[in-house]
């Protein structure tokens, strides 16, 4: 006791009576818990040096590696009205079994002869395209043998303008014979008339002179008018020629006119006949799609629409079914500032919803009930709740995945990065810096190698 007040009770109360007043005399508490602090700070101290795993963890689901492998929504491909149920919620189907039928709602594909009478009208149409082939060869020939007759009137035109500019040449020289013959006469009658006029000739000589003179000009009046009859019948020649071209120019062209519309009708035949022909593979692919029939094998999981009769549209889901066959990922989603640390064949370990687990994510070596996986895609574009979508697979060097785990379970990953002591990741938390970047030895070796 201090004994600071003038009240003493020292003396007064037996001080051994009450329990308060022993513990204040006694000072091996105080020690003791001098020493309790003292082994926890030596405790802490040795902790703060222990090393510690950094990481990055987030939650995901499970899903699939594959996308053919994940659950799949069953649509119909035409419009109808469904007629028969072959399966129910649960069972399990083979690639190509029949799930369902349905029947026809649109007027046009009614009838029931719709094939038979659409393959008649193919024949016909068929027959059609043919016909415009048989006329395209015929006008063909036709041409053909037009153009030969042209050439070969044309040839005899030619040959006639030829024989007339012959004939012109010697009716040409005919007529300069004739001039010639009547110069030499008209001179040989001016001798005549001097002889004469000199008593050297007589008056019969003068006037034989004279008749021989008319005969010779006769002749080259006669010459002169067949020279002009010839030259005009090269010009009728000519005009003959011009006017044969001319003709057949013409007929050629409306030969040739009635063929391209004749090619015409046949292109626009054909065109008719494939879309004929599309029309029906259509309406024969169509027939097919009544019976909707399952992709893969699988579990039926959910029948969206039920019932008979019920009219369904285009694209309109229907049947919801799991692959049989799967292997398992899980779909973990992680922040941007967090992206850069991780890398493709980074380990990962997880924790699925439903199996007990023990975690120590800074000593991932005794935890229990997790299982191991192995990051294989990273990707390059933000997703819509503003973090990174990774994937990861199952590492076959770890411990299997359990056999009863479903698509869409729960899953809580860490991402195990670079190991440092306790201190420092204290130290780091309270900064709020971002792990170390890290890369592992065996993912730095892998991209050498195949960089190499």
């Amino acid at each position: 006791m201090l004994n600071v007040s003038k009240n003493i009770i020292e003396g007064k109360i037996h001080t051994e009576e009450f329990q308060t007043f022993s513990l204040l005399k006694n000072h091996k508490a105080g020690k003791i818990f001098l020493r309790v602090l003292s082994v926890l700070f030596l405790i802490l101290l040795v902790v703060i040096f222990l090393p510690w795993t950094q990481n990055i963890s987030s939650r995901g689901y499970v899903t699939t590696l594959q996308p053919e492998q994940r659950p799949q929504m069953i649509q119909s491909v035409i419009g109808g009205k469904i007629e028969k149920w072959f399966i129910r919620e649960g069972d399990f189907v083979h690639k190509g079994d029949t799930l369902l039928f349905i029947s026809e709602v649109k007027d046009q594909y009614f009838d029931p002869e719709l094939l038979k009478r659409t393959e008649l009208q193919i024949k016909a149409k068929e027959q059609s395209v043919n016909s415009y082939g048989s006329k395209v060869q015929a006008l063909g020939d036709q041409i053909k043998a037009f153009k030969q007759t042209r050439d070969l009137k044309i040839e005899q035109a030619v040959n006639y303008i030829q024989q007339a500019k012959l004939k012109v040449q010697s009716d040409s020289m005919d007529y300069q014979a004739a001039n010639t013959n009547y110069e030499i006469s008209l001179k040989q009658l001016n001798r005549m008339e001097k002889l004469y006029e000199n008593g050297l000739k007589s008056l019969t000589e003068l006037e034989s002179r004279k008749l021989k003179l008319q005969e010779s000009q006769a002749k080259k009046i006669g010459s002169a008018n067949k020279l002009q009859s010839s030259r005009n019948q090269l010009i009728n020649a000519k005009v003959e020629l011009n006017s044969l071209k001319s003709q057949f120019k013409d007929k050629l062209a409306k030969l040739e006119a009635d063929k391209y519309t004749a090619l015409s009708n046949s292109y626009d035949a054909q065109a008719g006949l494939t879309k004929m022909q599309n029309q029906y593979k259509n309406y024969l692919v169509r027939k097919g799609l009544y019976h909707i029939t399952s992709p893969q094998d699988g579990y039926i999981t959910k029948t969206i629409r039920s019932g008979i009769g019920e009219t369904i549209k285009e694209g309109e889901v229907l049947i919801s079914i799991m692959p049989a066959d799967y292997d398992l990922a899980v779909e973990m989603y992680v922040h941007p500032m967090d992206l850069p640390l991780l890398e493709k064949e980074q380990k990962v370990r997880f924790v699925f919803d439903g199996w007990p687990s023990i975690v120590f994510s800074g000593w991932p070596n005794l935890s229990f009930g997790t299982f191991g996986g192995e990051i294989v895609a990273i990707d390059n574009f933000i997703s819509d709740n503003g973090k990174y979508r990774i994937l990861v697979a199952a590492d076959s060097n770890d411990v299997p995945w359990p056999d009863d785990i479903r698509v869409g379970a729960g899953a809580y990953g860490v991402a195990l990065l670079k190991e440092v002591p306790i201190w420092y990741e204290l130290w780091r938390k309270l900064n709020g810096f971002p792990p170390d970047y890290y890369k592992s030895a065996k993912v730095g070796q892998a991209k050498d190698t195949k960089k190499s």
